[in-house]
């Protein structure tokens, strides 16, 4: 009996410790065999398994936002992680290249960063006389000229130089009073002082009256010192520099005011140069100028802008711009032509710049490839500003480090809009039923009302409550949205009741083509007689 007892007693541990065995195997395998998450992915507890790469953080809501770290939008919902080999595929907005074809084009990334934007504005002008330099030598009294001095132009003359011999009886006359005068000042030098007043009132007369006539101050000396009047005066000339015109001739009657003689200092030229009418922004005073001309190869000249005139040639769409120069040796020429460069700053602050490469401009938008991850790019549109040094300002479309596709991004969107004709092909009865829905269609239009939240005019974004959208199969919440335009912003407040208009652009991104406030319905009026309405 008592071993019969022991028998029972062992199977009963036995059992006993198959049940346990069971019931751990089952709890070990339910731990090492991954379970699927809610998106239907396995997840898994094995520290061994390899880790995912963490591409970027993406927007809850479906806007085209992405960010490297975690972060919040503005209704406190965390950005969702996207990891490699869950990017959005190549039909919507962003395009994914594997990463060996991306290597195969030859495709460079460049970060967009702040820079001072300095551009050379190019233009062609004229060697021109300065008009502050320009003299002319007329006489103020008729005559005759008796003998020319300086008769060639192109002559240097000097300060004070004799120019010509005349012959005028109006000056012989007024030499011969001043001859008198001063004589009868010595023959009263005994008699009382009211007539040597006299006397010396009518010398200074005289004399001031050649002084008037622009006679010189060596022709008076002359004619103090020797007492007689000259049939024969020469003029001088009252600058130096170089006889640009001649009208005078030998033996040439002249009246009072007749130029007889053009002269100029050429020591400082003028250039006047032709700027286009896009670039006169560009150009403004004191900004320093290189000037080469065809006749010196190699050799360089320097100025500085002077003045940008008010008014724009019609024909030619460009403004002059005076550039003022020194002539040192005097090798440049006035009516030479020459080339000129400006070097143009934009303003002080440092822009967001781009290189030229970057941007694939079609004529009607300008877009760049904004880089989202490994094969992943982002077209995206841009407002340009000015273009210098190889680079070009953008003013509105991406932020300072996002980085930029600048080589073989043409082949890039050659391979996008390979991908979206090919996605047109195929009939109907090939694609899923939810591919024919037209409740996603993209550019299809979807109305909704709701009520503005937030307003951001800079980004271009609206957060609404709105009501259910069954076009979208949307309930009701609140979210945020994209404009096609700021401006259709204007106006718009948060509290605001709107309906608006919604286009599909790819993915998970909306955008809103109108916004207005509600309509308010009239009140109707029942017709005259109705049953219940008292008469009058």
């Amino acid at each position: 009996m008592k071993r019969i007892v022991t028998s029972i007693f062992v199977v009963v541990l036995v059992m006993a410790a198959l049940v346990a065995g069971y019931w751990w195997g089952t709890r070990q395998s339910g731990r090492d065999h991954p379970t699927a998450d809610k998106m239907g992915r396995a997840a898994t507890g094995d520290s061994s398994a390899p880790k995912r790469k963490l591409l970027y953080y993406r927007n809850p809501m479906g806007l085209p936002d992405t960010s490297p770290v975690p972060k919040k939008d503005q209704m406190g919902m965390a950005y969702i992680p996207v990891y490699e080999g869950e990017e959005p595929e190549a039909t919507g907005p962003l395009v994914k290249i594997s990463v060996d074809k991306v290597q195969k084009l030859g495709v460079k990334i460049e970060a967009a960063a702040l820079r001072e934007l300095t551009r050379t504005v190019r233009a062609v002008g004229t060697v021109q006389v300065d008009e502050r330099q320009l003299y002319t030598v007329a006489t103020k009294f008729e005559g005759w000229i008796e003998r020319l001095l300086v008769n060639t132009t192109g002559q240097h003359v000097a300060r004070g130089q004799a120019l010509m011999e005349v012959y005028s009886p109006d000056l012989v006359t007024a030499q011969q009073e001043y001859v008198i005068a001063w004589k009868g000042t010595e023959s009263v030098k005994e008699g009382s002082p009211e007539i040597q007043a006299s006397m010396r009132q009518l010398v200074a007369s005289a004399l001031q009256r050649l002084r008037n006539w622009d006679i010189s101050d060596e022709e008076l000396q002359r004619l103090q010192k020797e007492g007689a009047a000259r049939r024969i005066l020469t003029l001088r000339s009252p600058v130096s520099g170089v006889v640009l015109e001649k009208p005078a001739l030998k033996g040439m009657r002249f009246m009072a005011g007749d130029v007889l003689y053009k002269i100029s200092d050429l020591s400082s030229l003028w250039l006047l140069a032709d700027i286009f009418e896009q670039d006169l922004a560009l150009v403004r005073q004191g900004q320093a100028a290189k000037i080469t001309v065809n006749a010196y190869p190699g050799q360089v000249f320097t100025g500085t802008v002077a003045f940008v005139y008010p008014t724009v040639t019609p024909e030619t769409r460009t403004a002059k711009v005076r550039i003022e120069l020194a002539n040192s040796g005097g090798v440049l020429k006035p009516a030479m032509y020459a080339s000129v460069e400006l070097l143009a700053g934009g303003p002080k602050a440092k822009a967001l710049a781009v290189p030229d490469s970057a941007v694939l401009d079609s004529g009607t938008r300008q877009i760049v490839l904004v880089q989202r991850g490994e094969g992943l790019f982002e077209p995206r549109p841009v407002k340009l500003g000015m273009r210098a040094d190889g680079h070009v300002e953008v003013l509105d479309g991406i932020q300072a480090g996002e980085n930029v596709v600048v080589s073989a991004n043409f082949l890039i969107d050659s391979e996008s809009n390979l991908r979206a004709a090919l996605g047109t092909f195929g009939s109907p009865e090939q694609k899923p039923a939810a591919a024919q829905s037209t409740a996603a269609a993209p550019g299809q239009v979807h109305k909704g009302q709701g009520t503005v939240r937030a307003v951001d005019q800079q980004n271009g974004t609206v957060n609404i409550s709105h009501d259910p959208i069954p076009s979208l199969n949307f309930p009701a919440m609140t979210m945020d949205f994209r404009v096609r335009d700021k401006t259709l912003l204007k106006g718009v407040k948060p509290g605001q009741s709107v309906e608006i208009d919604i286009a599909k652009q790819g993915p998970g991104e909306f955008l809103i083509t109108r916004i207005a406030p509600t309509a308010v319905q009239p009140v109707q009026r029942a017709p005259a007689g109705t049953p219940g309405q008292k008469g009058n």
